[in-house]
């Protein structure tokens, strides 16, 4: 039990936001029109799209990914200025953990009620504020995202560097985004092992994420 207690809590903080929270996504979106006004909308493309999770434990760490549902991206010449994004819940994988039994197992609790009601909270999403340009660090990135992250309803910034480019009628941006749960109370709920457990992993998880947008 323990093996599957520990890292329920790291992975499901990626995926719920239900319809008031993508109210307020909405609402961040127009915040924001100033800066995209007169850019071209370039349409996401969800196969070749990619979002992965790393959360960390006391004495280890688990990790997995989840699908892009669909998003846009706004272009201005040859510069990413704004976008909107998506993320399908459903779709969570568990990667580091091979028994299928303790995957399968692991996977339907994330999606029950004891944590994050894939029913009620079908989507998360991420909407970009701000683009801003920086000198292109050791990974590449060449530019400071700052957004509004949702998860189960709760709205919070987020801003991390990334790699950001436009060519050829296809935009792209990949990098890692650190993200604290406890700002959208996500915590182990069982009773019997909630505290223990929540505290035995850390608040900090990380997303790493590769987008491709076509025009």
């Amino acid at each position: 039990m323990k093996k599957l207690i520990l890292p329920l809590l790291v992975a499901g903080a990626l995926f719920a936001a239900p319809a008031q929270a993508q109210q307020k996504a909405t609402a961040a979106v127009a915040a924001v029109g100033k800066s995209t006004k007169g850019a071209q909308t370039y349409a996401v493309q969800p196969q070749l799209s990619t979002l992965g999770w790393v959360g960390k434990k006391v004495g280890g760490q688990h990790n997995g990914t989840i699908s892009v549902k669909d998003g846009a991206v706004q272009v201005k010449g040859n510069q990413i200025v704004g976008g909107t994004f998506a993320f399908d819940m459903n779709t969570i994988k568990v990667e580091d953990l091979k028994d299928a039994e303790w995957n399968g197992k692991l996977v339907g609790h994330l999606k029950n009620d004891d944590f994050f009601a894939v029913d009620k909270n079908p989507t998360a999403n991420f909407v970009i504020t701000s683009v801003k340009p920086i000198k292109a660090d050791a990974a590449g990135n060449n530019a400071q995202i700052t957004g509004n992250l949702t998860i189960k309803g709760k709205t919070n910034p987020v801003s991390f560097p990334a790699k950001v480019g436009v060519k050829d009628g296809v935009a792209s941006a990949s990098g890692v985004a650190t993200v604290d749960r406890t700002k959208y109370d996500v915590k182990y709920g069982s009773t019997l092992f909630g505290a223990a457990a929540d505290k035995a992993i850390e608040d900090n998880f990380t997303l790493s994420f590769n987008v491709i947008a076509k025009q």
